[in-house]
Protein backbone atom coordinates (compact mmCIF):
# COMPACT_ATOMS: atom_id res chain seq x y z
CA UNK A 1 0.00 0.00 0.00
CA UNK A 2 1.15 3.35 -0.83
CA UNK A 3 0.96 6.02 0.77
CA UNK A 4 1.36 9.76 -0.88
CA UNK A 5 1.93 12.73 1.78
CA UNK A 6 0.83 16.38 1.03
CA UNK A 7 1.59 19.61 2.96
CA UNK A 8 -0.13 22.71 2.35
CA UNK A 9 1.87 26.40 3.97
CA UNK A 10 0.63 29.48 3.84
CA UNK A 11 3.98 31.48 1.47
CA UNK A 12 5.20 34.72 2.14
CA UNK A 13 6.75 35.27 -0.44
CA UNK A 14 8.51 38.79 -1.54
CA UNK A 15 8.14 40.78 -4.50
CA UNK A 16 10.82 39.09 -6.95
CA UNK A 17 8.93 35.93 -6.03
CA UNK A 18 5.19 36.91 -6.39
CA UNK A 19 6.47 37.82 -9.37
CA UNK A 20 8.10 34.54 -10.39
CA UNK A 21 5.36 32.70 -8.83
CA UNK A 22 2.67 34.73 -11.66
CA UNK A 23 4.49 34.19 -14.04
CA UNK A 24 4.21 30.15 -13.09
CA UNK A 25 1.10 30.53 -13.07
CA UNK A 26 0.61 32.11 -16.58
CA UNK A 27 3.10 29.52 -18.06
CA UNK A 28 1.13 26.86 -16.90
CA UNK A 29 -2.07 28.21 -17.72
CA UNK A 30 -0.61 28.66 -21.08
CA UNK A 31 1.06 25.04 -21.77
CA UNK A 32 -2.35 24.07 -20.39
CA UNK A 33 -4.16 25.45 -23.21
CA UNK A 34 -1.85 25.18 -25.77
CA UNK A 35 -1.88 21.34 -25.57
CA UNK A 36 -5.86 21.63 -25.02
CA UNK A 37 -5.67 23.32 -28.35
CA UNK A 38 -3.34 20.93 -30.34
CA UNK A 39 -5.41 17.71 -29.12
CA UNK A 40 -9.21 19.22 -29.99
CA UNK A 41 -7.28 19.97 -33.47
CA UNK A 42 -5.29 16.94 -33.90
CA UNK A 43 -8.89 14.88 -33.42
CA UNK A 44 -10.58 17.20 -35.58
CA UNK A 45 -8.41 16.66 -38.41
CA UNK A 46 -6.94 13.20 -37.77
CA UNK A 47 -9.27 11.43 -35.34
CA UNK A 48 -6.18 10.75 -33.21
CA UNK A 49 -5.57 11.96 -29.89
CA UNK A 50 -1.53 12.82 -28.36
CA UNK A 51 -0.42 11.67 -25.14
CA UNK A 52 0.80 13.56 -22.87
CA UNK A 53 4.41 12.19 -23.36
CA UNK A 54 3.84 13.43 -26.87
CA UNK A 55 3.04 16.86 -25.58
CA UNK A 56 6.43 16.79 -23.20
CA UNK A 57 8.45 15.66 -26.44
CA UNK A 58 7.24 19.09 -27.93
CA UNK A 59 8.40 21.28 -25.03
CA UNK A 60 11.76 21.64 -26.46
CA UNK A 61 10.18 23.31 -29.25
CA UNK A 62 7.88 25.43 -27.10
CA UNK A 63 11.02 26.66 -25.17
CA UNK A 64 13.14 27.83 -28.84
CA UNK A 65 9.62 29.69 -29.58
CA UNK A 66 8.71 30.96 -26.04
CA UNK A 67 12.12 31.60 -24.56
CA UNK A 68 10.16 33.10 -21.33
CA UNK A 69 8.92 29.36 -20.64
CA UNK A 70 12.34 28.54 -19.53
CA UNK A 71 12.41 31.35 -16.73
CA UNK A 72 10.15 29.11 -14.41
CA UNK A 73 10.43 25.51 -12.88
CA UNK A 74 10.05 22.71 -15.51
CA UNK A 75 8.25 20.19 -13.77
CA UNK A 76 5.32 22.51 -13.01
CA UNK A 77 5.15 22.64 -16.74
CA UNK A 78 5.11 18.95 -17.18
CA UNK A 79 2.36 18.96 -14.35
CA UNK A 80 0.16 20.89 -16.20
CA UNK A 81 0.32 18.52 -19.36
CA UNK A 82 -0.47 15.71 -16.87
CA UNK A 83 -3.68 17.43 -15.17
CA UNK A 84 -4.93 17.96 -19.02
CA UNK A 85 -4.42 14.22 -19.70
CA UNK A 86 -6.32 13.81 -16.39
CA UNK A 87 -8.80 15.64 -17.07
CA UNK A 88 -9.11 14.17 -20.14
CA UNK A 89 -9.29 10.46 -18.37
CA UNK A 90 -12.30 12.04 -16.26
CA UNK A 91 -14.65 13.27 -19.57
CA UNK A 92 -13.83 9.68 -20.98
CA UNK A 93 -14.90 7.72 -18.02
CA UNK A 94 -17.84 9.91 -17.42
CA UNK A 95 -16.65 11.50 -14.30
CA UNK A 96 -16.01 15.12 -15.22
CA UNK A 97 -16.96 17.33 -17.85
CA UNK A 98 -15.13 18.06 -21.10
CA UNK A 99 -12.31 20.01 -20.11
CA UNK A 100 -12.05 23.92 -20.68
CA UNK A 101 -9.79 26.30 -21.50
CA UNK A 102 -8.01 28.08 -18.35
CA UNK A 103 -8.83 31.79 -17.49
CA UNK A 104 -6.93 34.25 -16.00
CA UNK A 105 -9.22 35.10 -13.43
CA UNK A 106 -10.40 32.03 -12.60
CA UNK A 107 -8.70 29.99 -9.62
CA UNK A 108 -4.73 29.73 -9.91
CA UNK A 109 -2.72 27.19 -8.71
CA UNK A 110 -0.06 24.81 -9.91
CA UNK A 111 1.88 22.05 -8.98
CA UNK A 112 5.09 20.88 -9.15
CA UNK A 113 7.28 17.64 -7.92
CA UNK A 114 10.08 16.82 -5.35
CA UNK A 115 12.88 15.12 -6.96
CA UNK A 116 15.46 13.08 -5.08
CA UNK A 117 18.57 11.39 -5.80
CA UNK A 118 21.71 9.81 -4.54
CA UNK A 119 24.70 9.93 -7.46
CA UNK A 120 28.09 9.69 -6.28
CA UNK A 121 27.64 10.19 -2.60
CA UNK A 122 26.26 13.28 -3.46
CA UNK A 123 22.32 13.76 -2.02
CA UNK A 124 19.75 16.45 -4.42
CA UNK A 125 16.51 17.73 -3.43
CA UNK A 126 15.04 20.02 -5.42
CA UNK A 127 12.31 20.74 -2.63
CA UNK A 128 13.25 21.92 1.03
CA UNK A 129 11.34 21.78 3.71
CA UNK A 130 12.90 23.89 7.26
CA UNK A 131 10.57 23.40 9.86
CA UNK A 132 12.46 25.32 12.22
CA UNK A 133 13.47 28.24 10.27
CA UNK A 134 10.11 27.92 9.03
CA UNK A 135 11.20 28.34 5.21
CA UNK A 136 10.58 25.97 2.75
CA UNK A 137 13.11 26.14 -0.75
CA UNK A 138 11.05 25.43 -3.80
CA UNK A 139 12.43 25.22 -7.45
CA UNK A 140 13.57 28.70 -9.38
CA UNK A 141 11.78 30.45 -6.23
CA UNK A 142 14.37 29.82 -4.18
CA UNK A 143 14.23 29.79 0.02
CA UNK A 144 10.50 31.49 0.99
CA UNK A 145 9.36 31.83 4.44
CA UNK A 146 6.12 29.83 5.33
Amino acid sequence: MIIHKAYQFRLYPNNIQKEMINKTLGCTRFIYNYFLNRKQTEYKNNKKSISAYECIKELPNLYKDRPYLKEIDSMSLRCAIFDLEDAYKGFYKKIRNYPNFKKKYDKNSYRTNRITSNYKEAHYENIKLDLKNKTITLPKLKEMKI
